[in-house]
């Protein structure tokens, strides 16, 4: 089976949530640095539309579908993915092999009242990794203290909450000067972890209904609610052009 699957220029990872957490485990263990990005329709359609977000995106190791609206865009394109898999829930699993290992994390991003409390609350739950650090996300773009932080922090993971496309362009620039670590945007997990934000019950998850129950809670997300429209239609018009090409191929 072809493990990646192109959807509108972004090649995304063809696995199961298990799947892709053993390919880091493996990645971790073999002190591999190692970019992630979990994309939803939003972050696709910014990145068609912003050429340097798109070459960032492209840097990375690996790109998997946060978003159930990237899966159906995939099934439609006739290359239908194995599952969604959700930021958080990689996050969660992640969390949970550096509390197996005891390994070092440093997490960047989120208000400056959350930050604390997103640590608070991760160290509660796995109390065997090591947090070497944390900083909140309001700071100035070309501060390099907090770079110099993170890299003098040694961390086996970075998870970065500044949001797309910072959290990318962020992760994109400081990896060279790393000779390891996990590194992967998180998006609004911190604000979860936190207790400010909630995340939908599991039956809403299961029904891939996630998206509606965030607009139910947060009605102002209605614009960015328009962008799924939008994102089916710029698929459909890929999948045309895909049967195009295969019908004059064989003509």
């Amino acid at each position: 089976m072809n493990k990646r699957v192109n959807i509108l220029g972004l090649a995304f990872e063809n696995t199961t949530l298990d799947g892709m957490t053993e390919t880091i485990k493996q990645r971790i263990a073999a002190n591999k640095k190692t970019f992630i990005v979990t994309a939803n329709p939003e972050i696709v359609m910014y990145a068609n539309e912003h050429a340097d977000y798109m070459n960032t995106l492209k840097n990375a190791d690996f790109i998997v579908p946060d978003g159930i609206g990237i899966v159906i865009g995939s099934k439609i394109l006739k290359q239908p993915l194995e599952e969604r898999v959700a930021g958080f829930d990689l996050m969660h699993n992640l969390l949970h092999v550096a509390n197996e290992q005891s390994l070092r994390v440093f997490f960047l991003g989120a208000k400056e009242h959350v930050i604390p409390k997103t640590v608070q609350n991760i160290s509660k739950a796995f109390p065997n990794l090591i947090v070497c650090g944390y900083h909140h996300g309001y700071f100035d773009w070309h501060d390099k203290s907090i770079l110099t932080m993170v890299k003098e922090a040694n961390p086996d993971l970075v998870f970065v909450a500044l949001g797309y496309p910072k959290q990318e362009m962020w992760i994109n620039d400081a990896l060279p000067l790393f000779e390891k670590g996990i590194f992967m945007g998180v998006g609004g997990s911190f604000d979860v972890w936190a207790g400010e934000a909630k995340r939908a019950p599991e039956l809403w998850r299961k029904l891939n209904l996630e998206w509606l129950y965030r607009f139910i809670k947060q009605p102002a997300r209605w614009k960015r609610m328009l962008l799924l429209p939008r994102f089916l239609v710029k698929i459909i018009k890929e999948a045309k052009k895909s049967n195009c090409g295969n019908k004059k191929k064989h003509a």
